[in-house]
């Protein structure tokens, strides 16, 4: 039986894929996605096929890939002047990228910023250490005070 996952769950399955594709050059994000989704029930999300995938958590995995390299350039904006982009913990790297594409690349704007940027804190007190969800939050608020000014 295959389960639903809400928006919340598939970002977090987003972060789980694109973790390991940050590190491992040779694993496709096909295998990334089947292992996030299989990571804590391996029998529920058994889907050979990759466009059986759930449609949000390839967009946000694709789309973090396709335009990493943007993502992270806006990212080294809105960094305090002694930051740069090595320095963040990859996770926090990670979270920002998902929080940003949603913000700055979705198509239809069908996730409301202040949504984005609640969840990356949310993925941040989950995944990362306690200081982090102010850091990111600080930088994602950044963000968008300048995409809005646009």
């Amino acid at each position: 039986m295959r389960q639903k996952l809400n928006r919340h769950k598939i970002r977090e399955k987003a972060l789980q894929a694109l973790f390991p594709l940050n590190f491992n050059p040779d694993l496709t994000k096909e295998d990334a996605i089947k292992n996030a989704l299989a990571f804590e029930h391996p029998d529920e999300f058994i889907d050979e096929k990759a466009e059986n995938f759930i449609p949000y958590l390839d967009i946000l995995v694709t789309g973090v890939i396709a335009k990493k390299e943007e993502i992270d350039q806006l990212i080294s904006k809105h960094l305090a002047a002694k930051w740069k982009l090595q320095r963040i913990a990859k996770i926090d790297l990670i979270i920002l990228r998902i929080a940003i594409f949603e913000i700055h690349y979705m198509e239809e704007k069908e996730i409301p910023d202040i949504v984005a940027i609640n969840e990356a804190i949310e993925l941040t007190k989950t995944f990362s250490e306690e200081k982090s969800s102010k850091f990111i939050n600080g930088v994602l608020s950044s963000v968008l005070k300048e995409y809005q000014h646009v």
